[in-house]
């Protein structure tokens, strides 16, 4: 797998339970692991949630080590906040700091491993259909949503695809000839997306 998709992985098609739960159920157990550690911000209950994701996502047929396959940034970035709090003896802040993450992420991929993009892009615009009370457009809230996504895979890539070519050339010590490619193609890649979605009307104006 890319680096661009390791973070939310890629949907493929399964017979597990979880691919069969309507997307809106699935959009609801997200919301009921993530949130509780959030607002409890004790380790065992990070500890509980990781162990439930990963029980839901093992019991829906996704293997652990596809579940846990979210990229070397985001591991590098995990064991960098957990080794700050160790250093400053606080294990209980390592462990929710950097699970509450872990645990977030790992959701976020219970359903994008389990539903398709446009399926998932359906639901969220139903649920945002109240929107339409204050004026609002569901299905541009839906598609900034879904472009945040894929941007976040896409900009991680970016950084390794980077790393792996100052590698090549024996320069991967110096920071700006990493971040100097990183930078450039985050602006292509944001104007590539603007000219698109101009090319197709978008954003439309709200009635």
């Amino acid at each position: 797998m890319n680096a661009q998709a390791s973070l939310l992985g890629i949907y493929e098609p399964g017979d597990g339970w979880l691919f069969r739960t309507p997307v809106g159920v699935k959009y609801l157990l997200l919301i009921a692991v993530t949130v509780p550690p959030l607002i409890a911000g004790t380790w065992w209950v990070t500890v509980a949630a990781l162990a439930v994701v990963l029980l839901l996502l093992a019991t829906a047929g996704v293997r652990t080590r596809r579940a846990l396959r979210i990229g070397w940034v985001l591991w590098s970035l995990l064991v960098v906040m957990a080794a700050y709090h160790l250093v400053a003896q606080n294990p209980a802040g390592a462990v929710v700091q950097s699970g509450n993450i872990l645990v977030a992420v790992l959701a976020a991929r219970m359903l994008t491993l389990t539903s398709s993009t446009p399926d998932l892009m359906d639901a969220l615009t139903r649920a945002l259909g109240p929107l339409r009370l204050v004026k609002g457009n569901p299905a541009t809230v839906s598609l900034a949503v879904a472009l945040m996504v894929r941007s976040v895979p896409y900009l991680i890539g970016s950084i390794d695809q980077a790393r792996d070519a100052t590698k090549a050339r024996g320069r991967d010590r110096n920071p700006a000839l990493l971040a100097t490619p990183v930078v450039l193609g985050t602006v292509l890649y944001a104007e590539r997306t603007g000219e698109a979605l101009h090319a197709r009307g978008l954003p439309d104006p709200v009635d």
